[in-house]
């Protein structure tokens, strides 16, 4: 379901319409709070205070309401991912200040484990850096994904593609039984000794698709990531790279959703 800007501005016109939302998300069971005439809390006939915003990423925070919300829309509606340098244009902030609301926003991004299972294809790519070699990159960062067909995504950024490392995210994150479909790399033909089926393709021989073998899903969300990398952010670092796959897995999971609503309810 799509929510569109001219719904998100009349849900929040206001700095108290979205101290009510955060209240109501948190607190909808109690009963008897009322609103605090100037501050922002809410109080029962006993005295006692509810701050709705302790604990959340708006606590102690110097933007408004209505900007952080703004933020969490453009993250939510962007399918290229919002740059700290567009926050920057768009809220009337600093850098510095459009890059922690970034970052924040990422963090509630976090995948959140879970099996996958049924169909599901595993691929390893390479971000960033330069390639001078087909043994030999520099500069370059591995990531690991695994995608249900029809559902959801895991990807990982990992230190490397020795057949240990991938074998053990294999382990963690796709449940036993399940169908893998890969591409030819060795530590993937360990994996029916593991209690998985599994069916391949052969890319260094141009093979894409093999019957219903091929690894096109997971490969069309590295072209995305990569595209959006590439033209909204530019480069990323090895230190925070693990958050931008959060932020496109985020968005890949909830596809067909309303992905601002999910990101408001882990607020």
């Amino acid at each position: 379901m799509n929510y569109n800007i001219n719904q998100f501005r009349k849900e929040f016109r206001s700095e108290d319409k979205c101290l009510e939302y955060v209240f109501k998300k948190r607190f909808s069971a109690l009963k008897g709070y009322y609103r605090v005439t100037g501050r922002k809390c809410w109080a029962n006939a006993e005295g006692k205070q509810i701050h709705p915003l302790s604990g959340t990423v708006f606590e102690k925070s110097s933007t408004t309401l209505q900007n952080w919300f703004y933020a969490i829309y453009l993250f939510s509606a962007s399918r290229n991912g919002v740059s700290a340098k567009e926050l920057q244009r768009q809220l009337g902030v600093t850098y510095k200040t459009a890059w922690r609301i970034a970052y924040q926003i990422r963090e509630l991004m976090k995948q959140n484990g879970g099996l996958l299972s049924g169909n599901v294809e595993v691929d390893e790519t390479y971000i960033g850096g330069t390639r001078r070699m087909a043994s030999k990159m520099k500069n370059k960062s591995a990531v690991m994904g695994m995608v249900e067909r029809k559902g959801k995504i895991v990807a990982k950024h990992i230190p490397d593609r020795y057949d240990s490392t991938l074998i053990k995210e294999i382990n963690q994150n796709i449940e036993k039984g399940s169908q893998l479909f890969t591409d030819e790399w060795s530590a993937y033909k360990k994996v029916a000794k593991m209690g998985y089926k599994r069916r391949s393709v052969q890319h260094g021989r141009k093979q894409f698709s093999r019957g219903v073998a091929h690894t096109n899903t997971i490969e069309g969300f590295w072209s995305q990531f990569k595209r959006s990398v590439s033209g909204t952010y530019h480069s990323v670092s090895s230190k925070h790279l693990q958050s931008y796959v959060n932020e496109f897995s985020f968005r890949y999971n909830h596809r067909g959703g309303q992905v601002f609503s999910a990101l408001m309810e882990r607020i």
